[in-house]
């Protein structure tokens, strides 16, 4: 089994050969333990008219780490497959000064899992936050993450 450092390292290689956006956006790995992933990007390559993160910013940062959460836990289950977001929706709540953290939990997904491995596709629905200095929720994030086993 590799190493939890060296799967979110592949993560962030493929994030940023892959995915340039993600590079553009200084997007990074906090964590990932427990079935929780967490990432930042700062705010500076992010930023609006009004000094504070870009709606867009915030949306394709959660988007990537509800993604990047799919592929640490299929790489967890030594599953082969692709993952595509067949569907996202956003609710932002207020705005973001600072850096951006977002945190994204797995949750109770072992149903599904297992029914990605008996059929070998299935949609599993993710929610990523935007955090800020005080612990608040700045915005949340639900996407649909579609996923077929490469057979």
């Amino acid at each position: 089994m590799t190493e939890l450092s060296d799967l979110c390292t592949n993560l962030q290689t493929i994030w940023h050969e892959q995915i340039p956006l993600s590079k553009a956006m200084d997007m990074h790995i906090v964590s990932f333990a427990n079935d929780t992933l967490t990432c930042r990007a700062s705010l500076a390559p992010n930023v609006n008219v009004h000094g504070t993160a870009f709606a867009g910013s915030l949306y394709a940062i959660q988007a990537l780490t509800g993604w990047g959460m799919m592929y640490l836990q299929l790489q967890l289950h030594e599953l082969d497959a692709s993952i595509v977001i067949a569907n996202g929706n956003i609710d932002y709540t207020k705005p973001v000064a600072e850096h951006i953290v977002v945190r994204c939990q797995f949750g109770q997904h072992a149903k599904t899992m297992q029914q990605l491995e008996v059929i070998g596709k299935a949609r599993f629905q993710l929610s990523c936050e935007v955090l800020v200095g005080d612990g608040s929720c700045a915005g949340r994030f639900t996407g649909d993450y579609a996923v077929r086993l490469n057979r």
